[in-house]
């Protein structure tokens, strides 16, 4: 069974999970306004430029999380998923994991976002199989500390390695779907990079490497 692999984040999502959760929480009143919806949009920027510093990130994205049940957490996440993340899901995406899944292709989406906010994401698409930047947990809350190896740019290369080995599965006939810059490393690795609505940079690599440029919006 071949591997296909999908990024998250403005692939199969018409938009960022990690800046959308972030915007909720602001909306909803559970972290300063002013102050966190200033630092939500710096480190959005920074991501899309590739500087992102994950590690400093991270600690920010995951703080909501560290004072907060897990009880909690699910409630509020299920008011996430209705209000923002449904609207997100184009139908395309959803047509192509489902013509994947019929050809019998083992599926696999990796994203930057923390594995609480995408974990749901990858279910409601029907895949189980999920590689994210993980929050660790101590005494059964989560903390603003990462997990392992972040699941980001070169991270993301070292995570699915990780992953191919755990199962025994391999690269071979494998696919990957992108918008993003910061998946070059990923994209190089795969025997078939295929970039959707992709950012200005990764455009123009596409074009350089004739690699497919498509859209699921």
């Amino acid at each position: 069974m071949a591997l296909t692999i999908f990024d998250l984040d403005n692939t199969l999502l018409n938009g960022d999970s990690d800046f959308e959760w972030g915007q909720f929480l602001v909306r909803k009143h559970l972290v300063d306004k002013d102050e966190y919806h200033e630092a939500n949009i710096y480190f959005y920027e920074q991501y899309k430029k590739g500087c992102l510093d994950i590690v400093e990130f991270s600690s920010f994205s995951f703080k909501p999380l560290s004072i907060r049940n897990m009880e909690e957490l699910k409630e509020l996440h299920n008011q996430y998923m209705d209000e923002v993340i449904l609207p997100m899901i184009t139908d395309k995406a959803r047509e192509t994991v489902k013509e994947h899944h019929q050809k019998g292709d083992t599926l696999l989406v990796i994203t930057a976002t923390n594995s609480f906010v995408t974990r749901p994401i990858a279910l409601e698409l029907g895949i189980t199989n999920l590689l994210a930047t993980d929050p660790k947990i101590v005494n059964g809350r989560y903390t603003t500390e990462i997990e392992g190896t972040p699941c980001f740019q070169e991270g993301k290369v070292t995570r699915l390695n990780q992953w191919l080995k755990e199962n025994n599965q391999s690269m071979k006939d494998s696919v990957f779907y992108s918008d993003s810059h910061n998946d070059l490393s990923l994209l190089e690795v795969v025997d078939t990079a295929i970039t959707v609505d992709p950012d200005d940079i990764l455009r123009e690599i596409a074009k350089e490497r004739n690699w497919e440029i498509i859209s699921f919006r």
